[in-house]
């Protein structure tokens, strides 16, 4: 909140007493706080409950029942470490993403000004009631939906709750009864006012939108995988008991001896680390885009970023700047380009062209005026400005300066941008001056103090300053809509003059700016009133200004395409507006005109049935169904919150994993709708963190992509870790099950398979969960949304592996046999070894300084399989027999084997990339029509 002077009001006019104290607490207990209600906290035991309801969890817990019944309770706390470890880092990392989130709402405004007892009073937000008089004025946040009773020159930034990046003008006067409110967590920006506070907490604008985000959480596509992954594994595991256990029973084993093998056998079929794997790779993920300005509020979250198919983006904040920038200056004699970004006061001045029309253009001093034809709009070149040409430049931002009432503020230590206080429209004309050289505003109220104004208005749409100069006149400025100053009543200019600098101003409006028209005249004597003086004004030019995009933008879209992910914008935003950032960032064809000929603009009309359109649809045309399908239109304007949820879920109808950015309440709902809904830190209300899955603390789009290249990364993790793992327990099943009929009656023993599955499942496999993203990760497309996990050839993989490592682990069991060697301790370390070979062997980089703990976690679990031959009480207890150099050799062999295995098994990766390279080369040939790759329904 903005400070003001004790006593200050805003209608000083107008004392209205509000509401009593005793009243407003009767209200309070009516009506409760005003507060939208936030998510209930979730206690600890149901956070807990939620891990273990896991499906693998659930097999894990039953294999600890069935351990503990036959009496192996070393197996059973090995197992239970593993779900208590799983279930802390999970919790752990839940309550941490939440208290990050709780920092980031203390941007929310926290007080109020009110009227009470007829006394001004500063209280919380929360205690403001129906029937309180608000206090407002410049920089403060409208803590409740109100009715205004009394307005001066109110300006209220509206874009948090519509989309809108222009302040809108605020009356009690006006035919308009939207004019006459003011929402809850809308900024004003110029001005003053009195309103009566009409709905408070869930009953106002922001109660409303919340309530369409009160739908339960739909499971993440990981969850979904893992949990069909974990049903069928249970099965398997239920099956392998039962085949193992009858056939020691035909074979005429002791049951208690095949009941043992078989739960083994289960252990063994169940990769139990996996939880731990998806838990580790889900943390560190979350913690490195944390260091990358993401908080992640829901684990899963980051895995479910790596399947994003389609990328639905607000504009306002989150593709542009949030701050208005003058870009292009016109004036009869001159066209300029200004550079520079945001609010600091530092640029180039490029001539684009002269500003008359074929040729000379009288002038009001019945002279000449040396023109061309250019709009000043769109270039890219230019030269740099002589001091003949910046003088009429100068004249105009200067004028535009004294007729203004915004503030720059240098940068701070809080802020290391440039800022503004007061209309962002007024303030870019202080920047545009100042890159012009023009003395700042304080200088020139020093040299023209202000003596008399007529304030902007909705109706007039005009503001006009009264200033003595230093030779004793008056100097008029005067700055407008182009409509309203380009008349003949107020401009004493030809009518060539004007009409051309219509035409220049409409064209710059279709190009997306927004445009004012700037006058002044010199006068011996001031009028009675400030109004009086429009009219006999000389026209100095026009000013184009636009909320650009931010330098990153289409870099960041581009980097989306190449990924496969579909770049959608939905705003609230004017059609030609968005358009116009649409073509800049790469989002739309820049040749496509906005208005095409026999097409209806901002309706999709006209479009070929299954392409993409290049037309701007608007939320009227959506609701009025004149868009059969939303997912061939990549721009979206004037939409409503009711509007981005239909578009969010036509796409998620087609199949496609949706991720919407947004920092509005209005993009709240759609936010909770879509699979991820990634919220900004710094400008994001309340509402939008609360009902995103990932908050960006910097505001930037770019740190999505990268939040998607880190989810990328836990999957192709998990998957690996689940090649690693099946492969090993298939290779201990078939051994278990053909070793018998090869003449081994009983290839391992219970405590060998449990101590291979302890040393390959668990510090080696968690280790695998750290592994670096896979070279060209951004450069393939996402991942079909209804693959299985074990799907695009994992499980044939799976297979192989498993078969390979078996044919090599009982080749050396058999061949010791032969020699009279003690081949179940070579047969156990063989298949030991072989896991071990492939975990090295699918590492997407084998020589990495990344994630070092995984080559120590295999020279660790090396160690202790040569512990358990060579150590006597691990022999003994595992029944196993020292081995000589040579039969040492042949484990290590079988391991090396295991490595090449899949080395090559993972080749496949290669012509995976080399696709995708040629896709995206496909791609790329037909971008002009198309923005990425397009599911069929």
């Amino acid at each position: 909140m903005v400070a003001h002077q004790p006593g200050t009001t805003p209608a000083p006019a107008v004392r209205e007493p509000g509401l009593t104290e005793a009243e407003a607490a009767l209200r309070l207990e009516r009506y409760g706080p005003n507060a939208v209600t936030a998510e209930r906290g979730i206690p600890l035991y149901a956070r807990v409950g939620r891990q273990l309801r896991d499906p693998l969890i659930m097999v894990l817990l039953g294999a600890i029942v069935l351990t503990v019944l036959i009496g192996d309770h070393t197996d059973s706390l090995v197992i239970a470490l593993v779900i208590v470890v799983n279930t802390t880092v999970g919790v752990v990392q839940e309550i941490r993403a939440d208290r990050a989130v709780a920092a980031l709402s203390a941007m929310s405004a926290p007080t109020a000004r009110v009227r009470r007892d007829g006394e001004e009073r500063e209280i919380p937000s929360a205690a403001v009631v129906p029937g309180d008089l608000l206090l407002l004025a410049e920089g403060d946040i409208v803590p409740a939906d109100a009715g205004l009773t009394h307005a001066s020159a109110l300006l209220v930034d509206e874009s948090m709750l519509t989309g809108e990046s222009v302040p809108v003008d605020k009356s009690p006067h006006t035919g308009t009864p939207d004019d006459a409110r003011v929402h809850a967590g809308t900024v004003v920006v110029r001005g003053r006012g009195v309103a009566s506070v009409t709905a408070t907490g869930k009953a106002g604008a922001l109660g409303r939108i919340a309530a369409l985000m009160e739908t339960r959480p739909e499971p993440t596509p990981l969850q979904r995988r893992l949990a069909a992954l974990g049903r069928v594994l249970a099965l398997v595991t239920v099956v392998l008991c039962l085949i193992v256990f009858a056939l020691g029973l035909l074979r005429g084993t002791a049951p208690g001896l095949m009941a043992v093998t078989a739960i083994s056998l289960a252990v063994a079929a169940v990769p139990e680390s996996l939880p731990a794997v998806v838990t580790l790779a889900l943390a560190l993920g979350a913690r490195r885009m944390a260091a990358r300005h993401a908080v992640v509020r829901r684990l899963p979250a980051v895995e479910t970023l790596g399947s994003v198919t389609v990328l639905a983006t607000d504009k306002t904040g989150t593709l542009t700047e949030a701050r208005m920038v003058v870009e292009h200056v016109w004036t009869p004699r001159v066209a300029a380009r200004l550079t520079g970004a945001g609010y600091e006061p530092s640029g180039e001045i490029r001539i684009d062209g002269t500003g008359g029309d074929d040729g000379v253009v009288p002038g009001a001093d019945g002279g000449g005026r040396a023109g061309g034809d250019h709009a000043g709009g769109g270039g890219t070149g230019g030269r740099p400005a002589t001091d003949g040409e910046l003088a009429p430049l100068r004249e105009l931002l200067t004028a535009a300066a004294l007729c203004n009432d915004a503030e720059l503020r240098p940068p701070s230590e809080d802020d290391t941008r440039w800022g503004a206080l007061g209309d962002p429209t007024e303030a870019a004309l202080l920047t545009a001056a100042a890159k012009a050289g023009c003395d700042d505003r304080r200088a020139l109220n020093r040299r023209y103090p202000r003596t008399d104004e007529e304030p902007f208005d909705s109706l007039r749409k005009r503001m006009t300053t009264l200033h003595h100069t230093p030779d004793g006149q008056v100097l008029v400025c005067l700055k407008g809509a182009p409509e309203a100053v380009l008349d003949p009543a107020v401009l004493a200019e030809p009518p060539r003059l004007l009409e051309h600098a219509r035409s220049t101003a409409a064209r710059l409006a279709a190009q997306g700016y927004r445009v004012l028209a700037v006058a002044s005249a010199l006068v011996d004597e001031a009028p009675e009133r400030a109004r009086d003086a429009e009219r006999g004004l000389r026209l100095l030019g026009l000013a184009a200004l636009n909320d650009p995009p931010k330098a990153a933008a289409a870099a960041t879209l581009a980097d989306c395409r190449a990924a496969g992910i579909i770049p959608v914008l939905i705003t609230g935003d004017h059609p030609a507006t968005a358009r116009a950032i649409a073509t800049r960032v790469g989002l739309l064809p820049g040749s496509a005109p906005y208005d095409e000929p026999g097409k209806e603009p901002g309706t999709g009309l006209g479009s070929e049935p299954g392409h993409t359109t290049d037309d701007v649809v608007t939320g009227q045309a959506l609701a009025a169904g004149d868009v059969p399908d939303p997912t061939l239109v990549r721009v979206f304007a004037r939409t409503e919150p009711e509007q981005k949820l239909d578009i969010v879920q036509a796409w998620r109808a087609r199949g496609h994993v949706t991720a919407m950015t947004g920092d509005g309440v209005n993009d709240g709902p759609a936010l909770r709708r879509a699979d991820i809904g990634v919220a900004m830190g710094r400008r994001g209300t309340e509402v939008a963190r609360q009902a995103a899955d990932l908050v960006l603390t910097d505001d930037e789009l770019s740190t999505v992509v990268a939040a998607v290249e880190e989810g990328r990364r836990v999957y192709d993790n998990i998957r690996r870790f689940l090649l690693y793992g099946l492969a090993g327990g298939t290779a201990e099943i078939l051994v278990m099950l053909i070793g018998p009929l090869l003449g081994l009656p009983l290839p391992l023993r219970a405590g060998q398979i449990l101590w291979i599955n302890l040393l390959t499942h668990g510090l080696t496999g968690v280790a695998m969960g750290a592994e670096p993203v896979a070279r060209g990760a951004m450069r393939r497309p996402p991942r079909p949304p209804g693959q299985h996990v074990l799907g695009d050839g994992l499980w044939q993989r799976i297979l192989l592996l498993g078969a390979v490592v078996t044919v090599a682990s009982l080749a050396a069991g058999l061949g010791a046999r032969e020699l009279g060697a003690p081949w179940q301790s070579v047969l156990f370390l063989s298949l030991l070894a072989a896991q071990l070979g492939v975990v090295l062997g699918l590492r997407d980089r084998l020589v990495t300084r990344e994630n070092l703990f995984l080559p120590v976690a295999v020279a660790v679990s090396a160690g202790l399989a040569a512990a358990a031959v060579y150590l006597p009480f691990l022999s003994s207890v595992l029944r196993t027999t020292a081995l000589a150099p040579r039969e040492l050799a042949v484990a290590v062999g079988v391991g090396l084997l295991g490595f090449a295995a899949a080395r090559l098994g993972g080749r496949d990766k290669s012509r995976d990339a080399d696709r995708d390279k040629s896709r995206d080369k496909s791609r790329d040939k037909s971008r002009d029509k198309s923005d990425g790759p397009r599911r069929e329904p």
